[in-house]
């Protein structure tokens, strides 16, 4: 749809998409995408967006890193699908190799490739299921791992994934997350997983445990130190599987290749995807090669996974990372973003807290100073004000009272601090 001058416009395209597209395809910010350089993106109407979201922790690179855009471009010209389970194709073996060689731990490892974030826990829990005979799984409060059916009974976050959608798969059980400010322990969430095993389900009949690193749509909240360590211990002395979802932390966005190595524990099965193909849609699961080879043969695949031309993505993903010290870098960023808002919180009485791991940076807003009142519309005030001021931006959290932060890792510094000039000078105006 156009304006009267036969321009295309913001609201136009919203009109167009109201009436194609059922309302729970959800839309953050009423715009439409012209085109997109790093951490800038134009819409439709010519203005210019600094972008905060990264596509949701997606182009970690960056919108259209040369190296991606090249190596995509390149693998275009040669096929652009055969289905790997009928012709398979070099890249998508060199993948999972580097795959293999970059995960956590020393176990020799096995990879295969996906299309969806979703698709990836689903087929890790199908994995643990195969290898271990057992069935019951445990996943977290305000945990998120996907929305298709499987994928959204794990997920700990009841609105809007889940409404309407019941019943869910059973055998799925959820506890606690660690999380001080809501005092909430580490003893309180181990805990919970041992009254489990009192009141609903055997130890030995718990195939996974599955955990985030950093929650994501929880509320960007990193694990504390020893959690993990204290889930592996656990996981151990039961038989239980320790699967590590890294969707959203993985591919520098924390600092490391996988953000499980800042905990200095060895997954069984860790699943990935966003940051991994660039913007090219891709995913996979690596894990112990003992563990990956449960499946019978067909078991594991789709049409589309590993598609040669995300593959081709992914592997130029994996060479910028290393060569331009993206992990580093994310860990500088991070360090940036949580000191400027710590200091906005001396000023905000609105800001609960600030936290993050890497370049994954959360802030929390409450009410009236206090904590256990969570102020969602404070956060959903300040995503509106700072579009206005031409600030992309996100909320999360099981009240979305969070403001997340997803900037690429290859964001200029300018920018960078120009981004977050706009942050304080909306919630200035917002009066938080």
């Amino acid at each position: 749809m156009s304006d009267s001058s036969g321009t295309r416009t913001n609201a136009g395209l919203m009109a167009r998409r109201a009436a194609a597209l059922p309302r729970g395809v959800g839309q953050a910010h009423p715009l439409f995408a012209a085109r997109a350089e790093n951490a800038e993106i134009w819409d439709v109407e010519g203005k210019r967006w600094i972008d905060f979201c990264s596509g949701i922790a997606v182009v970690n690179t960056g919108h259209r890193h040369p190296r991606v855009m090249a190596a995509a471009r390149a693998q275009l010209e040669n096929f652009t699908h055969t289905c790997f389970q009928v012709m398979a194709y070099e890249s998508y073996v060199e993948l999972c190799e580097r795959l293999n060689a970059a995960a956590p731990g020393s176990s020799a490892k096995k990879s295969f490739l996906m299309n969806s974030g979703a698709e990836a826990v689903e087929n890790a829990i199908k994995i643990a299921r195969a290898a271990t005979g057992r069935s019951g799984v445990i996943a977290f409060g305000g945990g998120f791992h996907g929305r298709t059916m499987f994928g959204m009974a794990l997920t700990g976050k009841v609105a809007p994934y889940k409404v309407k959608f019941g019943p869910f798969p059973a055998e799925i059980f959820h506890v606690p997350f660690p999380h001080l400010l809501h005092g909430i322990t580490e003893d309180d969430s181990v805990g919970a997983i041992e009254r489990l095993f009192k009141c609903s389900i055997e130890a030995t009949r718990v195939a996974a445990i599955l955990v985030e690193p950093v929650q994501g749509e929880g509320g960007y909240i990193p694990a504390p130190p020893t959690f993990l360590h204290r889930l592996r211990e656990l996981c151990d002395r039961h038989g239980i599987l320790l699967v590590v979802d890294e969707v959203q932390t993985g591919i520098a966005r924390c600092g490391k290749l996988f953000a499980s190595e800042h905990y200095g524990v060895e997954p069984d099965i860790v699943t990935l995807a966003k940051g991994l193909g660039g913007g090219l849609t891709i995913s996979a699961v690596v894990g112990k090669q003992a563990l990956m080879d449960a499946a019978e043969p067909g078991g594991l695949g789709s049409t589309y996974a590993g598609n040669a031309v995300a593959v081709a993505g992914a592997l130029a993903v994996l060479d910028v990372v290393a060569e331009e010290g993206l992990c580093d870098r994310a860990m500088r960023l991070g360090e940036v973003m949580k000191v400027r808002f710590a200091a906005m919180k001396t000023r905000f009485a609105s800001i609960a807290e600030v936290r993050g791991l890497g370049a994954m940076v959360a802030v929390e807003f409450c009410r009236d100073g206090d904590a256990q009142q969570p102020a969602g519309e404070i956060a959903a005030a300040l995503k509106d004000e700072a579009a206005r001021r031409g600030l992309l931006l996100l909320t999360c959290g099981v009240y979305g009272n969070v403001l997340r932060m997803m900037v690429p890792l290859t964001v200029p510094e300018a920018l960078l601090e120009e981004g977050l000039d706009i942050i304080e000078a909306s919630l200035e105006a917002i009066g938080a």
